[in-house]
């Protein structure tokens, strides 16, 4: 009976979602283009091992851990974003804003507020597969550590090699810095507003007089958490960006600009 435009947050969620899938499926079996000089691709990070061709210019063995693919690697394909993907990915999927979304778009359950579901019955998530929905509280660990590891790359991207020689010492500012530096802030945003570190930080507690610091910790996250959907929006899109931006530089059809 809903007259007006129900349907277009959940298409545009559908369209998006699908978007970002099928590109970071392509883009981790690509094995290729994600190093650029200085940049590296958050969809390969942290690069462990070395497994492809890295295009030129550029080179990942600067940035890889453990050097090359191990032998011991027996599949007949190897790309390092396989072994990075799937906790970013876990956190995501698992999250409490993005089960809203995803349940309307994809399962319309419900496709939107005051809209019928294609079932009769409420089946709710104490039952498998929906019950592996509270492993969110443990991603979030593996997303906070991820924070870590993006903010280092993005400190490694204020060093850039004017001599050609392998070493990045010289200090300087390029467009890709600022990329991977924004990266961090809006996946920063987007972690640190988190439903459960809401919950863990001060959620569960009946008393917060007793214990001024973690009050200021549990404002600040709830803070973030009232605009948990914008920093979720804006962190896919950007970090899929931040990956287009370092392959298209090291495809040569972008040229990274020097700011400083």
């Amino acid at each position: 009976m809903r007259q007006d435009h129900w349907w277009v947050v959940p298409l545009v969620v559908f369209l998006v979602l699908s978007a970002f899938v099928v590109y970071a499926t392509w883009a981790a079996f690509q094995n290729q283009h994600y190093v650029y000089e200085n940049y590296l691709s958050p969809f390969y990070s942290p690069l462990l091992f070395n497994g492809g061709d890295t295009g030129v210019p550029g080179d990942g063995h600067q940035h890889s851990w453990f050097g090359d693919k191990p032998s011991w690697w027996i599949l007949p394909f190897f790309s390092p974003a396989l072994l990075i993907l799937p906790f970013p990915a876990g956190f995501r999927m698992t999250c409490y804003y993005y089960r809203g979304a995803y349940y309307k778009a994809f399962w319309a359950d419900p496709p939107s507020c005051s809209v019928g579901e294609p079932r009769k019955h409420y089946w709710g998530e104490h039952s498998l597969p929906l019950i592996l929905q509270n492993i969110h509280r443990y991603f979030l660990y593996f997303a906070i550590i991820f924070l870590f590891l993006l903010a280092y790359d993005a400190y490694c991207g204020f060093f850039f090699d004017n001599d050609r020689d392998g070493e990045f010492t010289d200090f300087g500012i390029g467009v890709g810095t600022f990329v991977l530096c924004m990266n961090v802030f809006l996946l920063s945003g987007y972690t640190l507003g988190c439903h459960s570190l809401r919950h863990l930080i001060g959620g569960w507690m009946d008393k917060f007089s007793n214990a001024p610091i973690r009050t200021k910790c549990y404002d600040c996250v709830s803070c973030l958490n009232r605009k948990h959907m914008v920093w979720a929006w804006c962190s896919l899109l950007w970090v899929a960006f931040a990956d287009v931006y370092v392959r298209l530089c090291s495809m040569g059809i972008w040229t990274d600009f020097r700011l400083f």
